[in-house]
């Protein structure tokens, strides 16, 4: 039994020996990192209307500031601030006291007036009374009638009303605050704001090149009687609206032709005095290829798009871009049709790297935005590392 333990021992110690030699087990096929994801799409020709985002500005259609007609003292506002009023609403009480004296006398005046006038009209069919003593009473009929037709004015404008519909803003006045002395004060200001509309300005050497493009039949007319209101995060105003107005003339100061278009505005969400880009068609292309703006990088050596070749591998693309059609880039060069873009995963996208392209649904969630021309892209939280890129902790 003695001699039977050394044994053991030695055939243990020798199968360690055997394990520390040939290392750790190998990965089984499917512990390897999987082909990161990435969101393409397949360019195709097709039919795309050239568009320009044009500055503007957010305007009331109408716009009505109420001034006092009258002196007096403020005794109420009669509105809640920021609400929406109809015309014909009352909106301040002014003390009328004064007022309601002098459409009395009037009154009673332009009744004395009348009493003689009625007296005298029989009078001077019997002689009895000279022409020129009814025309007398007669003219100061008139005259009493205009006199109190200025009293009960006066009277009227002691509680001034709203001249328009829409929604009324801030209180400049107070009660006991005295108005319309010398001046008509400003006391509060009435704005319509469905539909609302945006004043905006074009380039005229923009709109001569168009013209141009179309006389020699290179674009089509596109219908400019629709625009699109792109708001301030970017993301479209749902309702689209129509073009009113163009001017005639060229602003000499920035050679720019004033346009102006109205869109329905029906839960209020577009306040005046906001700045706002209008998406405004130009022309129309029938055979134009498109790309997602946000597929375009810049480099040194230009514009360029990463593409999945058949091999699953990522393959730079340089391009040329003219103009835009919506949110798109119209390609000029450098696709034909049928390439695979990436759109989105543009982040694990390097030159080389294999990935897995998925079809990319416009309005997707996305991923992490594209990198800058000339910087590295930065993964998104939670993204998979992009190809070659080392862990946080080997940077450490």
């Amino acid at each position: 039994m003695n001699k039977t333990l050394p044994l053991l021992l030695l055939v243990l110690l020798a199968a360690c020996g055997e394990s520390d030699k040939k290392g750790p087990a190998a990965a089984g096929p499917g512990a390897g990192m999987p082909a990161p994801e990435v969101d393409v799409i397949t360019i195709a020709t097709g039919s795309a209307t050239i568009t320009q985002d044009l500055p503007g500005r957010l305007q009331a259609v109408r716009s009505a500031q109420v001034r006092a007609r009258v002196e007096g003292v403020v005794e109420k506002r009669l509105f809640a601030e920021g609400t929406d009023i109809a015309a014909g609403t009352p909106l301040f009480r002014i003390d009328a006291r004064t007022y309601q004296a002098q459409a009395a006398s009037a009154a009673a005046d332009l009744a004395a007036a009348k009493a003689v006038f009625g007296r005298y009209k029989p009078l001077l069919d019997i002689k009895a009374v000279s022409q020129q003593e009814f025309d007398a009473a007669e003219a100061r009929v008139k005259q009493a009638e205009a006199t109190s037709a200025k009293a009960q004015l006066d009277l009227e404008n002691a509680v001034p009303p709203a001249p328009i519909s829409g929604r009324i803003g801030r209180a400049l006045v107070t009660e006991g605050a005295l108005v319309g002395r010398g001046e008509a004060t400003h006391l509060v200001t009435i704005e319509q704001l469905d539909p609302i509309r945006v004043e905006f300005s074009q380039s005229y050497s923009d709109l001569l090149r168009l013209q141009q493009a179309v006389r020699s039949g290179k674009q089509k007319k596109a219908d400019s009687a629709k625009v699109e209101l792109v708001l301030e995060d970017g993301s479209l105003y749902p309702e689209k609206g129509r073009l009113q107005f163009a001017d005639l003339a060229v602003d000499p100061n920035s050679g720019a032709v004033i346009l102006r278009a109205e869109f329905p505005n029906p839960r209020r969400d577009l306040l005046p005095g906001t700045f706002v880009r209008i998406r405004f068609p130009q022309a129309q292309l029938d055979a134009a290829i498109r790309v997602p703006q946000r597929a375009v990088q810049g480099g040194a050596q230009g514009q360029f798009v990463m593409t999945v070749d058949a091999e699953g591998k990522v393959v730079p693309r340089p391009i040329k871009t003219s103009t835009m059609s919506g949110g798109d880039f119209i390609v000029d060069s450098g696709l034909t049709g049928g390439e695979k873009v990436i759109v989105n995963g543009l982040q694990k996208a390097r030159p080389g790297a294999v990935v897995k392209p998925l079809p990319w649904t416009p309005g997707a969630p996305l991923m992490a935005a594209p990198a800058a021309a000339g910087k590295p892209a930065v993964a998104a939280p939670g993204a998979a590392p992009a190809a070659g890129a080392k862990p946080d902790a080997e940077k450490k």
